[in-house]
């Protein structure tokens, strides 16, 4: 039997799961790493570490199977990621993340140099703070002479690919968070780069997702000590790359996903949409299509945090194994996750979370109800903007941690007021991935019979009415909390 490999290239580790011709998931691996914080704000990784843990994980896993069982790999990466090579292709510099924060100053200047109107025009897309242009103009501004070597950027999991072909590509979704792309045209904005004066040389050429960037190079294959071809394919953004491994290549389904951010997205491929920068419009791993996404940018993240405080030893299933003993509403408690700012809807990277409702009564289980609670608040925003652009949400398919906690999922249920699903074999990007080294492999005629043969789902969670009418009242309140606060966590920067 032949197999692909799928690789997620995450913010705090690498997952790449071994998948053969049914789908079915025969073996995995996954290595952790740490981000670097060098200031306050600052989000950066050495890409040699992805470098290395791709060629840790590919030793572990081609050392099991027969010789030339193992044909394709294709990658998923975290979106929005800086990462500039010189004319020899070594890293320049640290990539810098998605949740680096340094970059408002160049938020403000490209907005004044281009305007909101322009950029929605041409990429469909506001600038925020975590997206690829602002960090190049951070360089261009801040490290001149790094800016002046680049011959090429790339987002982290091209740069993972280049290291292995020796081809420089991207491909649409992960071109799309760049802020530099026309998802429409399927081109690189000439508009924003002439304007912001970015030489178009230095961007990717751009390949679909699940085309062919190379083969392993020598050099590679002796580190791997394989003596046969394999093939790499581009791969995807990881959101892009999650939507595709549950399922959603149509409209029939919406997605959840809950990892260090949380993710509401929803295939929109009406030829006339046009986004008003509310919410996120990009381009998905499957060709032709597109869709919306609203971002929670500390989700998952504000569950390990609370973890962190309360007990740092214990895993997640022990640290929420009670957490049914708080009621809903945890006993008058509301968090809300800003604990790096918030994206969808407020767009604010100076935002900062809070507590409300604290009392003498308040328990740890309250808090960490309240932690899910406000969580999934914050992805309901994203979910009520797209009810309000007359996008049907009908199923929600529920990836991530959020998905292996049945109370969650019910709360999800009644937050959303509508039914949540669960994948049979739920891998998160790393999956769509490995479809993507599948379709590129043709052992499918089209994604859709892929999907038929590939996709299953287990679980099917339903809101209880009572429990909705109470969330309806409590996510009313939630969303004033927002402008409540906002002046004073501004105010309470200045101490930090």
């Amino acid at each position: 039997m032949n197999f692909v490999i799928g690789i997620d290239i995450g913010t705090s580790g690498l997952k790449s799961i071994v998948v053969n011709k049914k789908g079915e998931v025969v073996d995995s691996h996954s290595i952790s790493y740490k981000t670097e914080h060098p200031q306050s704000g600052y989000s950066e990784m050495d890409p040699n570490i992805w470098y290395k843990a791709t060629l840790d994980s590919l030793n572990h896993l081609l050392s099991k199977f027969d010789k030339e069982t193992i044909s394709g790999i294709s990658f998923s990466g975290q979106m929005h990621g800086l990462v500039v090579v010189d004319e020899d292709g070594k890293s320049i510099r640290p990539a810098i993340l998605w949740n680096d924060t340094r970059t408002s100053q160049e938020v403000e200047d490209i907005k004044q140099a281009i305007g909101i109107e322009t950029l929605l025009k041409h990429t469909q897309n506001t600038v925020l703070e975590g997206f690829t242009l602002p960090k190049l103009m951070w360089l261009k501004a801040h490290e001149p002479e790094n800016y002046n070597k680049i011959h090429k950027f790339m987002l982290p999991k091209d740069y993972v690919v280049y290291k292995l072909t020796g081809n420089i590509y991207t491909e649409p979704s992960d071109a799309a968070g760049t802020i530099m792309y026309n998802i429409k045209s399927e081109k690189w904005s000439k508009e924003i780069l002439n304007q912001l004066n970015i030489d178009s040389k230095i961007c990717p050429d751009v390949i679909a997702s699940h085309d062919r960037s190379g083969t392993l190079t020598k050099d590679i294959k002796e580190k791997l000590n394989i003596d046969w071809e394999i093939n790499v394919y581009q791969g995807g953004a990881d959101n892009a790359c999650g939507a595709l491994g549950s399922g959603i290549t149509d409209e029939t389904k919406q997605l959840v996903s809950i990892g260090t951010s949380g993710v509401a997205l929803s295939i929109e491929n009406s030829a006339n949409y046009e986004n008003d920068g509310n919410m996120h419009y990009f381009s998905h791993c499957v060709p032709n299509q597109k869709y919306v996404m609203g971002v929670t940018l500390s989700a998952g993240y504000s569950l390990e945090w609370l973890k962190q405080l309360i007990e740092p030893s214990e895993d997640f299933n022990t640290f929420l194994q009670d957490i049914s003993k708080s009621k809903l509403g945890s006993n008058g408690l509301m968090y809300t996750p800003y604990l790096l700012g918030e994206r969808t809807p407020y767009n604010d990277a100076s935002i900062r979370g809070s507590f409300i409702g604290l009392d003498a009564n308040t328990t740890q289980l309250d808090m960490k109800r309240s932690v899910l609670e406000g969580i999934t608040y914050s992805i309901n925003e994203s979910i009520e903007i797209m009810r309000s652009k007359d996008i049907d949400i009908k199923e929600i398919v529920s990836i991530g941690g959020s998905a292996k906690n049945a109370e969650w999922l019910q709360i999800q249920a009644d937050v959303f007021n509508v039914p949540i699903t669960t994948r049979t074999e739920e891998q998160g990007p790393a999956y769509g991935a490995a479809m993507l080294a599948a379709m590129g492999e043709q052992w499918f005629n089209s994604f859709n019979d892929m999907n038929e043969t590939w996709i299953n789902y287990r679980e099917h969670v339903s809101p209880i009415s009572s429990h909705t009418e109470s969330y309806e009242k409590l996510f009313n309140i939630y969303k004033l909390i927002y402008t409540a606060t906002q002046p004073i966590t501004k105010g309470l920067t200045q101490f930090k």
